[in-house]
């Protein structure tokens, strides 16, 4: 089919404004990626930072150390796990396939890569908690890995009738929201300032549930102090050996989520 002159015309336009509004949002984008950091917030030293690429040698080491315990439960939970920043259910599954193995029937939150909230997905995870609470006959616990862990924590304030525990794992919850590494790749990447998020606004807040902070002095990516969090900013707080990568799968980690799973 050919175009005559106007409808040509009418295209070019078209495409010309589509291409300056993406020139405008990467303009944006850029201008919160490149905002500089409060002199008095600091994120993990360099060399924690470099410590993250000893992950996988880490859980090779830890592997061959434990003791597994391949006993059963003795009551079944329904467990949802939340992924981190850029991250994909996937990445979890270790921890996935350890809480099975004891029992629990075991989901990801649905909604595919992390690329930080919006309304609609924090709505759309909302629901499925509900949905998935109701269908089980129980609450849920929800375990939360990083920025995994802010969608755990505020769903159980939305919804707790249908949270039974929150574990929240490297979770930036407490003190400045820019005490991490990793806070301009949010920014650039989810489009707004970590002050102004679509889902709450008080971070720090306890959910109205059990809610345990797994953290470690180890991370390279989150502050210690953030994801540890303070006294009543959580009921309990418990450390951890390992990177902040290392939460996703280290066999520490899924042991402890099993003696906590079966604790609540």
């Amino acid at each position: 089919m050919i175009l005559n002159q106007p409808e040509q015309a009418s295209g070019f336009a078209q495409a010309t404004a589509r291409l300056a509004q993406l020139r405008e949002e990467i303009a944006r984008r850029g201008a919160l990626a490149f905002q500089p950091r409060p002199a008095d917030v600091r994120g993990p030293k360099w060399q924690a930072l470099l410590g993250e690429l000893r992950t996988p040698v880490e859980h090779w080491q830890a592997s061959r150390q434990m003791q597994v315990s391949d006993e059963p439960a003795s009551s079944s939970r329904a467990v949802m796990l939340l992924p981190g920043f850029g991250t994909h259910p996937v990445r979890m599954k270790p921890l996935r396939l350890a809480l099975e193995a004891a029992g629990h029937r075991v989901s990801d939150w649905g909604l595919g890569f992390n690329f930080g909230p919006t309304e609609d997905r924090f709505e759309r995870l909302c629901e499925r908690v509900v949905t998935m609470a109701r269908r089980e006959g129980e609450s849920l616990v929800l375990v939360g890995w990083s920025l995994g862990g802010i969608f755990a924590r505020e769903v159980a304030k939305a919804h707790p009738e249908a949270v039974r525990l929150v574990v929240t794992m490297g979770t930036p919850f407490s003190g400045d929201r820019r005490a991490n590494n990793a806070w301009r790749a949010y920014q650039l990447i989810a489009g707004h300032s970590v002050d102004e998020p679509p889902i709450g606004q008080d971070m720090s807040a306890k959910p109205p549930v059990p809610t345990v902070a797994l953290w470690s002095a180890r991370d390279g990516i989150v502050s210690p102090r953030s994801s540890c969090g303070r006294k009543g900013e959580r009921d309990l707080a418990i450390p951890m050996r390992c990177t902040h990568l290392g939460f996703a799968a280290h066999p520490d980690v899924a042991a402890m989520l099993k003696r906590l799973v079966a604790g609540y």
